[in-house]
């Protein structure tokens, strides 16, 4: 079974990578995004995620449903609040009996979680302040 969580708890990264483990998957990927200095030119402070939490556990459920009926296992956690830089920010774990699918999969699972779940940051940077996802 899939595990989901939305936090303002420093992610526990051992933790979450255990959470994939079982003789029955030969692959496993992990994806980690942390908050980074720099942007191109811009450099950031620090940054703030909040969330609208029911729509966005509700939307995860979504992602990792179609994933794990295909026999895989999806770990997948954000915290919100504000992080400093090198802060770990997301968790997205696959767990499959094969190398190819969880890479696809892990791939899938970010880039929709930063597409469609309702989780924004708000980047200060030594110039400005940035609204995204």
């Amino acid at each position: 079974m899939y595990y989901l969580q939305i936090s303002k708890s420093p992610l526990e990264i051992d933790a979450l990578y255990q959470r994939l483990k079982a003789p029955q998957y030969g692959g496993i990927v992990t994806f980690i995004g942390t908050v980074r200095q720099w942007t191109g030119p811009i450099e950031t402070k620090f940054i703030e995620y909040s969330a609208y939490q029911s729509m966005a556990k509700s939307q995860l459920n979504k992602l990792a449903d179609p994933i794990e009926a295909k026999g895989a296992r999806v770990v997948i956690a954000h915290r919100l609040g504000k992080l400093q830089l090198t802060d770990e920010a997301v968790f997205v774990g696959v767990a499959a009996a094969h190398r190819g699918d969880a890479f696809k999969w892990c791939e899938y699972l970010i880039d929709q979680l930063k597409a469609e779940v309702p989780i924004w940051k708000k980047e200060t940077d030594t110039d400005k302040i940035r609204w995204g996802n």
